[in-house]
C-alpha cells in the first residue's frame, strides 16, 4: 500500500497536466482557425480543473498506476468543437489533430530538461527528479496513444486528412467502434505490444538528446 501511495503521489501532478493541458492547446488552435465553442463554453484556459474528466483523468489512470501495469493511459473533458467554422476543413482538421500529440511532446522535452537540471544539481532519484521522468515518460505514451489511427484517436484524424474523401468518411464510420477496438486490444495484451517498443524508442532518443549529455 505504502509503494501504491508514493506511486500515485509522484505521478498526480505530471499525469493531470499531461492529460488535461493537450486538450487546452486543442481548445486555442481551434480557436485560431475561427472556432469559438471553447471560448463560449469557458474552456479557453490552461486552468487544468476546466478539463478534467473524473474518470479519465483521475480513476482510470490511477487505477493503472495502482495495479502496476506499466502502463498508463487516460483522457480529459472533451472541448467540442465545430469544424463548419474552419475555413478549411478538410485541412484545419487534420491539423487540429495534431495538436494533443505536439503539446505532450513540447511537455515531455520540458519535463526531461528539467530532470537534466536535477540531475546536474545532484538530485538524482530524488522526489522532484522522480516527478520529472514520471512526466517525460507519461507525456511520450500519452503522445504515441494518441497517434493511434483508430478512430476517434488524433492518429486517425490524421490519416483521414490524407485520404480520398469518400475513403476518409468510411474510415471515420469506425469511431462508434474504436473504444471497443481499443479494449479489445488492451485485453489481449496487443496494444503493448504495438506500443511498448515506439515508446521505449521515443524515450530513449529524447534521453540520450536532453538527458544523458
Amino acid at each position: 500500500m505504502d509503494e501504491i501511495i508514493r506511486a500515485i503521489t509522484i505521478y498526480a501532478i505530471p499525469l493531470v497536466l499531461a492529460i488535461t493541458l493537450p486538450e487546452a492547446a486543442r481548445g486555442f488552435a481551434a480557436h485560431k482557425m475561427g472556432d469559438r465553442t471553447a471560448l463560449m463554453l469557458g474552456r479557453l484556459t490552461l486552468n487544468p480543473a476546466k478539463h478534467i474528466d473524473p474518470i479519465g483523468t483521475i480513476l482510470v489512470p490511477l487505477l493503472l498506476i495502482a495495479l502496476n501495469t506499466g502502463f498508463v493511459i487516460g483522457w480529459p473533458k472533451p472541448i467540442p468543437v465545430n469544424e463548419s467554422q474552419f475555413s478549411q476543413p478538410r485541412r484545419d482538421s487534420m491539423l487540429l489533430a495534431l495538436a494533443r500529440p505536439v503539446s505532450n511532446l513540447l511537455m515531455g522535452i520540458l519535463w526531461v530538461i528539467a530532470a537534466r537540471l536535477l540531475l546536474g544539481a545532484g538530485e538524482l532519484d530524488s522526489y522532484w527528479w522522480k516527478v520529472a521522468i514520471a512526466g517525460f515518460t507519461l507525456n511520450i505514451v500519452l503522445m504515441i496513444f494518441n497517434l493511434l489511427p483508430i478512430p476517434p484517436m488524433d492518429g486517425s484524424r490524421i490519416v483521414a486528412g490524407f485520404l480520398p474523401p469518400r475513403m476518409a468518411m468510411q474510415y471515420q464510420r469506425l469511431e462508434p467502434y474504436g473504444f471497443f477496438i481499443l479494449l479489445g486490444l488492451i485485453a489481449f495484451g496487443l496494444l503493448q505490444t504495438i506500443l511498448l517498443p515506439l515508446i521505449s524508442f521515443v524515450l530513449d532518443l529524447l534521453g540520450r538528446l536532453f538527458l544523458f549529455v
